[in-house]
């Protein structure tokens, strides 16, 4: 079996299921039925989604298990809220201490530079 698509190949718009089938009692009922919005996700995005989840929401915890930096977490986070069909205010909220040491201790291990670093610790 595979994964319904969410989105048409062809044109991007979502896709409806049409007809639901049950193996067990051959039982097929027809209409228009909606995917849902996770079906919205890429699957790069899907798994995403369900790391953030295992994580419990922590993005520190994400990027440790993902191996991937607090912005590109957070960024990837952004990405897949749109994609779901919602909203995201570009607010400069303000940091996290487990962020701000990240941030540092990235900074300690030569992964950013220190001008990214201050950027980074401003919120840019």
């Amino acid at each position: 079996m595979y994964p319904p698509i969410g989105r048409c190949p062809v044109c991007g718009e979502t896709m409806n299921i049409t007809r639901l089938y049950c193996r067990a009692c051959d039982t097929t009922i027809e209409g228009h039925f909606e995917l849902g919005r996770f079906s919205r996700l890429t699957p790069e995005q899907l798994a995403f989604v369900e790391t953030f989840m295992r994580c419990e929401g922590k993005l520190t915890r994400v990027q440790e298990e993902l191996e991937i930096s607090y912005p590109t977490a957070r960024s990837r986070l952004v990405d897949a809220i749109r994609a779901l069909g919602y909203q995201v205010e570009e607010s400069k909220e303000e940091m996290s201490a487990d962020d701000r040491r990240d941030i540092l201790e990235q900074l300690a291990r030569g992964e950013i530079s220190s001008e990214r670093a201050i950027r980074l610790l401003q919120g840019d």
